[in-house]
């Protein structure tokens, strides 16, 4: 029940605790009957009262407060003001009908009056129009001003808009400065009929407070909830005056999610503003955490303009959401990267690292613009760097994975992060850099198995060799099995080459690492799948598994960490840039970035359970599995804590000072477009060769 706010409504104190009017009913008559001796009929919900006016019993904490333990005090239940200070002002009753409340003038607003009409009476009156329910509406903000000759007005607030907290001159409403380039509505809203009133409009109040101007709130409301109005809803709210009831004069303005409202009584000179969000500067609040919110969830803003359209809701404009992208929402995610990625880097410092890299272009072959070449740490499933390259960076697409590795490499030095080893495919370029630098390199097996897979269906599609097909299944497993149950690489050739010698049914080896199979001797049940000595298929299988490359690669496969977890975040990537959008160089890396926090986020996700408490699965039948079905595991639903850290980030940090984040992204060196080495025709030029054709 305490707050510090306003003033004391006796005595005007701004130092004491003020206490607020209790919600109990007969509590709050008592508060009343002390403060105006006769309860009003009608009274402001804002009314405070301090300390000074309350017995030292009172409090539930006055000995801790006195010695300095408590910062406010505490009333006890039921306490009742009954201390009267002798500076405070007693209020006056001054009409039969109505209860005039008087404010002292130093617990007021200081303010000069706008040049319409005056009002005859110096004291507040509240009508019960006026002065209803308070209900305090989040995300509302409003504007409101009655003239008169007295100039100081009450400490009493509207009942469409919350209390102030600090005084504001008030004066007429005007129209905030905002984006040129948001879209613009201006329209006049047709008057409403209006409601009969049983009571006089002379009997209005002559003075009311305007509520705080939106750009100096102390918080910009981008955490309130919001909701869908109606346009036809929300005028019935001001078709009549509130003070007399009669029509009122209402004008709209709108600035893509933005809508203010200019209301205006000719007949009690009533007016105010409303408007359906806080401004920070020249930009509704909504407007950019809308564009916040479809850049940071990897959302387009043509999906999300197509639904807005649909359902006739009002939309930003594409430039806006470019131009906040650009100072806001991209710099936010800049920092935020390197924020933690300066933090990752420094714990990782500390001790050896095994990393995975593989890279990823936005189209297939040789005509990729952007391959994006990510480093994971193998030990936590996180992706510590993203290097981004350009292919007219590196003279063609076919060197960009060798250029992202080698810019990966040189930030872990530069941070002083020693690598163990790295887990790669068999990308040539790689193994050559990685073998110049001394860096253990091991190669993942999916890979192998995935190059081995295709040459051994091929062989098995060939005349006389339909029995490969019989092994395919096992010889994928067998890969695996090289790579997992062995602790050298002269094990693992060992282990492999024991598969020419399992397929001819012999299972004694010459090999001392491995002399003989390890599955137990058993009656095979079928005798057609053993490849024949001189045969064309045991021929074409020899070549294929002892190929000198293949041996040397399965000396080389991974024991432990391979780059599946990789592979899974290229699909998140998919979903944040689709390979048929094209993105600039800053949106493509921020879009990257975006991907990594949620990958990062939730790569540890545990697995769902139903509501009894068992472990939830699904059935799939990939395409890979050729009408085959696997068993994968539900996932708990996705966290997006990193989009509610960006958007704080974006309105408590950088739209109040967005310089020093700016400069942080201009630092980043951005690769010319790749049609910048080519000739650019004027347009006329390219109009008239285009229309000669036809000529």
């Amino acid at each position: 029940m305490a707050e510090r706010i306003r003033a004391c409504v006796i005595c005007g104190s701004k130092t004491c605790t003020l206490f607020s009017l209790p919600k109990n009913e007969d509590l709050k008559k008592k508060w009343l009957e002390f403060i105006f001796g006769i309860p009003p009929v009608l009274y402001s919900p804002a009314i405070n009262v301090c300390s000074d006016h309350f017995n030292h019993s009172d409090f539930s904490n006055f000995g801790a407060y006195s010695s300095g333990f408590s910062s406010r005090l505490v009333l006890k239940p039921g306490s009742v003001p009954s201390r009267r200070s002798t500076t405070s002002t007693q209020p006056v009753s001054t009409n039969t009908s109505q209860t005039l409340v008087s404010i002292p003038s130093h617990a007021s607003i200081q303010t000069d009056p706008p040049n319409l009409p005056a009002l005859t009476s110096r004291a507040t009156q509240l009508s019960a129009g006026t002065l209803g329910h308070h209900v305090r509406s989040k995300g509302t903000q409003t504007e409101s001003y009655i003239t008169s000759k007295t100039t100081a007005t009450s400490t009493l607030d509207a009942p469409w808009g919350p209390p102030t907290s600090t005084p504001i001159k008030c004066r007429p409403a005007k129209r905030p400065r905002v984006d040129e380039d948001e879209e613009e509505d201006e329209s006049d809203v047709s008057a409403v009929t209006p409601h009969d009133s049983t009571y006089d409009p002379a009997q209005s109040m002559s003075n009311v407070s305007q509520s705080s101007q939106l750009t100096d709130m102390p918080s910009t409301g981008y955490k309130d909830s919001k909701y869908i109005v109606f346009e036809k809803n929300l005028m019935e709210l001001f078709a009549t005056c509130p003070v007399c009831s009669r029509v009122s004069e209402v004008r709209t303005y709108t600035r893509g999610t933005f809508l203010s409202v200019d209301q205006k009584c000719h007949h009690c000179h009533f007016a105010r503003q409303w408007k359906s969000q806080p401004v920070i500067g020249s930009s509704p609040v909504g407007n950019i955490q809308l564009s916040a919110a479809i850049y940071f969830t990897g959302t387009s803003y043509f999906q999300v303009q197509k639904v807005f359209q649909t359902m006739h809701l009002q939309n930003i404009s594409y430039s806006a959401f470019r131009r906040h992208a650009k100072t806001y929402i991209e710099p936010a995610v800049i920092h935020k990267w390197h924020e933690f990625q300066d933090a990752e880097l420094e714990v990782l410092s500390q001790w050896k690292v095994k990393i995975g890299g593989d890279m990823r272009a936005d189209s297939p072959g040789h005509s990729a613009k952007y391959g994006s070449y990510s480093l994971m740490n193998l030990e936590t499933n996180s992706i510590i760097d993203i290097q981004l390259v350009q292919s007219n960076e590196v003279g063609g697409s076919h060197n960009m994975e060798k250029e992202g590795l080698v810019r990966s490499l040189q930030l872990l030095e530069s941070k002083g992060v020693a690598v163990d080893y790295i887990v790669t495919d068999r990308h040539p370029q790689i193994q050559k850099l990685l073998r110049e630098r001394n860096i253990t390199h091991y190669y993942d097996v999916w890979h192998l198995e995935k190059g081995l897979s295709k040459k051994v269906g091929k062989v098995a599609k060939e005349k006389d060799c339909e029995v490969v097909k019989k092994w395919q299944r096992g010889i994928s497993n067998h890969v695996y099995w090289c790579a997992t149950s062995s602790s050298s690489g002269s094990e693992k050739v060992a282990k492999w080459t024991s598969l020419v010698n399992h397929m001819q049914d012999i299972h004694t080896h010459d090999n001392p690492l491995f002399p003989q199979c390890l599955h137990p001797v058993r009656q095979s049940r079928d005798r057609k799948k053993w490849l024949q000595p001189g045969s064309k298929a045991l021929y074409k299988m020899e070549k294929i598994l002892t190929n000198k490359r293949v041996l040397g690669d399965v000396e080389k496969l991974s024991s432990r960490y391979q780059t599946s977890t990789l592979e899974a975040f290229h699909s998140v990537i998919l979903r944040f840039t689709p390979k048929n959008v094209v993105f600039p160089f800053i949106g493509m890396l921020c879009r990257l970035y975006l991907a990594a926090m949620h990958f990062n986020e939730n790569a540890g996700r545990t697995q769902a359970r139903t509501t009894s408490g068992k472990l939830r699965y699904r059935l799939l039948y990939p395409k890979a599995k050729k009408g085959g079905h696997t068993v994968k595991p539900v996932k708990s639903p996705p966290t997006l804590c990193y989009v509610y850290n960006l958007i704080a980030l974006v309105f408590d940090e950088i739209v109040p000072n967005p310089q020093p984040y700016l400069e942080e992204l201009q630092r980043i060196p951005i690769p010319d477009d790749l049609s910048s080495q080519f000739y650019h025709p004027p347009l006329t030029e390219a109009v008239d060769a285009y229309t000669s054709r036809f000529r």
